[in-house]
């Protein structure tokens, strides 16, 4: 098995149970997340203890982008950095046009300089899909 732990704070935040799709130049991870029967909670939310944060302003938004390149970019390599530079301005776009539907998770550490974990619901569906940074995500083998 594959998890996934946040680059910057070690958070177990997906793992390979859950299928993703590259989307915006493989800046983001889109994963489909369930209703779990047992409770009103979301699989992926209970699986990794997702915390849910308050939700961002578009001058909010774009502060937290800017600070999460600046910490981010160091922790990656060369080529790593140069794809996520050239492409992190279009996957930035992608979310600012969806902020308004937008739910802000964070790992079980609550730290300010986490990964953000994007959550909406899509064309009307009852399953809300999840939006990743997949350049912020460590696979680690249990």
């Amino acid at each position: 098995m594959l998890v996934y732990q946040d680059l910057l704070t070690g958070d177990e935040l997906l793992s390979d149970s859950f299928p993703y799709k590259e989307i915006e130049n493989g800046i983001l991870w889109e994963v489909e997340g369930k209703w779990v029967v047992t409770g009103a909670v979301v699989d992926i939310v209970d699986t990794f203890r997702l915390q849910e944060q308050p939700p961002f302003d578009k001058k909010q938004f774009v502060a937290y982008i800017k600070k999460y390149i600046k910490l981010l970019t160091p922790k990656l390599d060369a080529e790593q950095q140069e794809q996520f530079k050239k492409n992190i301005e279009g996957a930035t776009k992608f979310l600012l046009s969806k902020l308004s539907d937008l739910q802000f998770f964070v790992g079980e550490s609550m730290n300010d300089d986490s990964t953000l974990v994007f959550a909406y619901y899509k064309d009307g569906a009852t399953d809300p899909t999840f939006l990743y940074f997949g350049h912020g995500l460590k696979e680690v083998k249990c």
